[in-house]
């Protein structure tokens, strides 16, 4: 009788640490939370969380930074340097950055879920299963603000204050240094977003306005509005805008896996531009630019290929 009683305990001790383990598998043991606000709400979450599902590529950058691996993502049109994730088999897919699979997010349990600007509008479906939270950059009044806040809410969640600071001082040195450069120069710089033969123009404050907000290049077009898909413009208002440099992020091979065709962007107009005639077309990384857009692995790749047109 005795011995049985004592293999009851053991099996009931079992169990009881086996709940235990599962209460804290959320996030922090001693139950702590973190407030985090963002620009449609603000959460508040267990820190540390340990199943977490990334819809966005660069909060993905960011924890892959910090060492945190998410539970889901969406692994279509995954960028290249981030292609590990795409090919763990233990990471559920859950569709595309534009439109994500709510049955798999739910079925991942997820403590948190952190997504992107191009599903503000599953923002309502999403917080219905678990808390989410939207780091905002490419749509951001002030890019490098949104940036760092992103980083920092994440040095908060996770405790890598450290981590983080030493990413943001490495960031805003290179930052600094490139805009020494930029200051000391007369040209004036386009940038474009090519799409199957068509051009949309940004400028500052758009997405792509971390070129002149943040860089410090002058503009060849001041005035641009700032909508998230560009101004529409043909290529005669690129002739005429006759900009010293000129830089091309190519929609095309990330979302279509199309073939650059630089006759097509660097047709007969184009050519007469002072950036043509002087071999200052540039060509900027799609997968940085335009799916990621603001990382700590992407930030880092874009200034380097806006400092190379002043080399």
């Amino acid at each position: 009788m005795n011995k049985l009683l004592i293999i009851l305990s053991v099996i009931i001790s079992l169990l009881l640490a086996g709940c235990n383990m599962n209460q804290q598998k959320g996030g922090s043991s001693n139950g702590e939370t973190v407030t985090l606000t963002h620009s449609l709400g603000t959460i508040n979450v267990l820190k540390n969380p340990q199943r977490v599902v990334v819809l966005d590529y660069s909060t993905l950058e960011n924890l892959d930074y910090l060492g945190i691996k998410p539970v889901a993502i969406p692994k279509s049109n995954l960028p290249s340097h981030l292609r590990k994730y795409g090919d763990d088999p233990s990471i559920v897919d859950v569709g595309s950055i534009t439109e994500v699979n709510l049955e798999k997010i739910n079925e991942a349990s997820p403590d948190l879920i952190i997504m992107g600007g191009r599903i503000v509008d599953f923002y309502d479906q999403l917080s219905a299963i678990a808390p989410v939270l939207y780091p905002q950059i490419t749509d951001a009044d002030d890019y490098m603000a949104a940036f760092e806040k992103n980083l920092n809410d994440l040095a908060l969640l996770y405790d890598k204050q450290d981590e983080v600071e030493s990413a943001l001082e490495s960031v805003n040195k290179r930052i600094d240094e490139v805009r020494e450069i930029t200051s000391a120069s007369e040209a004036k710089a386009l940038i474009l977003l090519h799409n199957r033969g068509r051009f949309s123009a940004y400028g500052s404050g758009s997405r792509f306005g971390m070129v002149f907000d943040v860089l410090g290049v002058h503009e060849a077009v001041e005035g641009l509005e700032a909508h998230r898909h560009g101004n529409p413009v043909s290529s005669e208002f690129v002739q005429k805008a006759n900009p010293d440099i000129l830089f091309i992020v190519d929609r095309s091979m990330v979302v279509e896996k199309a073939v650059l065709d630089k006759a097509e962007v660097e047709n007969k107009l184009v050519q007469q531009t002072n950036a043509a005639k002087n071999s200052n077309i540039f060509y900027l990384s799609p997968e940085m630019w335009y799916l990621v857009g603001g990382g700590i692995t992407s930030i880092n790749i874009m200034i380097d290929e806006v400092a190379q047109a002043f080399k």
